[in-house]
């Protein structure tokens, strides 16, 4: 049997991986963030490190996963609220959550691949 999950059941299943990512890699960046910070030369070499295209698209699965946990925050602090919690709504805010990722993701790899 072939079942195709809604869209607030997606969003909900992304919403959790992305936290539970974000958590696992909060370390690993704050780490990397200090070791930047202790002098100019650490720094020019975690820039010239950015400079790698593999190291900018794990940077932009990280940014898109705290995208997409960030804007589907938003929208369970609404429903928290008790707004938009029937099926029809509930979906449609799912589906702006996905249009909104999808948007903010692409501007972030445009910006970090240097389009603009």
């Amino acid at each position: 049997m072939n079942y195709k999950q809604p869209p607030s059941a997606i969003v909900s299943i992304l919403h959790r991986i992305s936290g539970f990512v974000l958590f696992l890699a909060l370390p690993f960046l704050l780490y990397l963030l200090e070791q930047s910070l202790v002098s100019e030369t650490t720094y020019a070499h975690f820039a010239g490190i950015m400079s790698n295209g593999f190291v900018k698209l794990i940077v932009l699965v990280l940014a898109a996963g705290y995208i997409h946990h960030f804007i589907g925050g938003i929208r369970h602090l609404f429903m928290d609220n008790h707004i938009a919690l029937d099926k029809d709504d509930s979906q449609r805010t799912a589906r702006w959550v996905m249009v909104i990722d999808v948007i903010l993701i692409l501007l972030v790899a445009l910006k970090l691949f240097g389009v603009f």
